[in-house]
């Protein structure tokens, strides 16, 4: 994706509660069941808390019993970008906003079809407007 948001780490200070820098910038996680949307049934399309890019849309979201919300698919292939990650002793494969560069979750290959693919979220990454 071309036209990449490059922020200093004081302006994305300004720009996110302290909550939502630590996941997106910091590549933290919060915890299961507490995020504001883990089990949202609202309709409508999630979007980057970092820069307001679209990414998900609640038609391909579902319960995958992890306590994140989960998607089997982005909006647009191109709105997420993955990176290896072999942090916490696992090997996983981390997915982040290909506009801004903020982390979102990750990928598992354990979803439902038809992509069989599960985008773990976190909520914290993620602003939900409404359909």
């Amino acid at each position: 994706m071309s036209d990449k948001i490059k922020k200093t780490d004081e302006e994305w200070r300004q720009k996110l509660s302290p909550d939502e820098y630590a996941v997106c910038r910091q590549h933290g996680t919060e915890r299961a069941f507490t995020g504001r949307y883990w089990d949202t049934k609202t309709p409508g399309v999630y979007h980057c808390a970092g820069c307001g890019e679209a990414l998900f849309d609640s038609d391909t979201k579902y319960d995958s019993g992890s306590g994140w919300p989960s998607f089997y698919q982005p909006l647009d292939p191109d709105s997420v970008e993955e990176n290896r990650d072999t942090t916490h002793g696992m090997i996983r494969t981390e997915v982040h906003c290909a506009k801004c560069d903020s982390h979102l979750g990750h990928v598992f290959e354990d979803g439902p079809q038809p992509t069989g693919l599960r985008y773990c979220i976190n909520s914290l990454s993620l602003k939900l407007h409404e359909k």
